[in-house]
């Protein structure tokens, strides 16, 4: 349609925002509610609207699930009336006909504050089974019906075991794309639904730019960008940039070496043990790592970038260890069941390389794999929470400068993070001159 789309997901998955940005040709923008501060999450909306015609935001789980059965707080729900936006109500149609009506009816009288757009249906049996929908819903609720979306096994995406295949590995082919648009066009009211919403005021970045010159001369980072190592929040990368700092990407999978003249690594998370056996054959890489570490150069990995920063970790066998770059004198056991999931909150022991002694920030933590020696000598530098105070046996490891831990921190949940990490970077930079 010729429309330009700026897409978002509310929570802290990785991959479905992998995939949005592919398919909408524009990096899409996690939001979050818990993590980040409804200011912060107003602004990066307006940030990333310039320039765009349609917003979209993909929610997490239901509409109005979040933290608990009380309370909207950090949910989709809660998303929508922050940035005062409509909502479009996805539904399964599979095994329903009246009693769609009466989860719709619920869904638009639940909370009055929110606004609803319309429903879609999806998992239709039929023309007529959508009728039969229709129908129900048009004689009970107030909520505008606008199409379904045909039951169709040639647009299930394959999964594993966190998740959908990324946006990395799986190529989705000229075919489906077209079979999905087909789909929408010949079944969905989008003109309608675009003709029906408001329009917005959106905020250009109001954030110095920095100069060329000031970039030039900051400090290097690099970051490890493959099928590997794919997990990383687009705002953490932006703001590296303007506390600064230089993004250079490489691959560990595909390179032998790291990139000359850097100041600093930044290893995101992804599926190091689905590529465990590749990763280990990269000695040169290894060893340079290692050496890079123990030289006091600042590196940085959570979750996946946290195991390849240890001695050794299984692969998706569970059997056979594979030698990382042994930053850590740790071990990663892998395990076919999830050993934790939730948002955490650390307060910051000591002085580190993305904050300092005393400083709190937000994450999120979710692994299938284990420490084999968790309590080693060492330096534990993180005092972790639960998103409802309990204190967590989640530990962020400290050696020199390198810093990794299984816990994804949003560098926007601390206003001096991202400056830490880029200063001490900088520093680093003027001891080698």
């Amino acid at each position: 349609m010729g429309i330009k789309v700026a897409p978002f997901k509310v929570g802290p998955d990785f991959i479905d925002p992998g995939h949005h940005t592919k398919i909408a040709g524009k990096t899409s923008i996690n939001l979050d509610s818990w993590m980040l501060s409804k200011e912060y999450n107003t602004r990066i909306f307006n940030e990333n609207t310039a320039g765009y015609d349609v917003a979209v935001i993909e929610g997490v789980m239901g509409l109005f699930d979040g933290f608990d059965g009380l309370s909207d707080a950090g949910s989709t729900a809660q998303m929508a009336k922050w940035l005062d936006l409509p909502v479009v109500l996805i539904v399964s149609a599979r095994g329903k006909a009246r009693s769609a009506a009466a989860i719709v009816k619920g869904f638009e009288t639940f909370d009055p504050e929110l606004k609803i757009a319309g429903v879609i249906f999806t998992k239709t049996g039929s023309l007529r089974h959508y009728d039969y929908l229709k129908k129900a819903v048009e004689q009970s609720c107030k909520t505008k019906c606008l199409g379904f979306m045909p039951k169709n096994e040639r647009i299930v995406m394959p999964e594993r075991h966190l998740g959908l295949v990324t946006s990395e590995e799986m190529e989705i082919s000229r075919e489906v794309l077209s079979l999905l648009s087909d789909m929408v066009r010949d079944h969905i009211d989008m003109e309608g639904l675009i003709k029906s919403l408001e329009s917005f005021e959106t905020l250009a970045d109001k954030q110095p730019k920095i100069a060329e010159s000031s970039v030039e001369k900051g400090p290097a980072i690099a970051v490890a960008r493959d099928k590997a190592f794919c997990f990383y929040y687009p705002d953490n990368l932006e703001l590296l940039k303007k506390a600064g700092a230089r993004i250079v990407e490489f691959s560990p999978l595909n390179d032998d070496r790291l990139p000359q003249n850097i100041d600093g690594i930044y290893f995101g998370g992804g599926y190091p043990e689905v590529f465990a056996e590749k990763l280990s054959e990269k000695t040169l890489l290894l060893k340079e790592i290692k050496e890079k570490s123990m030289s006091g150069m600042p590196i940085y990995g959570e979750c996946g970038g946290f195991m390849f920063l240890c001695n050794k970790m299984s692969g998706m066998d569970e059997t056979q260890p594979y030698f990382m770059s042994g930053c850590f004198n740790l071990n990663v056991q892998m395990s076919k069941r999830l050993r934790s999931l939730g948002y955490r909150e650390i307060t910051l022991t000591k002085d580190t390389i993305i904050g300092k002694k005393g400083d709190v920030l937000r994450g999120h933590e979710f692994h299938y794999s284990s420490l084999e020696n968790p309590d080693s000598d060492t330096a534990n530098v993180y005092h972790v929470t639960s998103r409802a105070g309990q204190d967590i046996s989640l530990h962020g490891y400290q050696v020199s400068n390198t810093l990794g831990s299984y816990l994804h921190i949003h560098f926007g949940s601390s206003k001096g993070c991202a400056k830490q990490f880029v200063d001490c970077c900088k520093k680093f930079k003027d001891t080698k001159k």
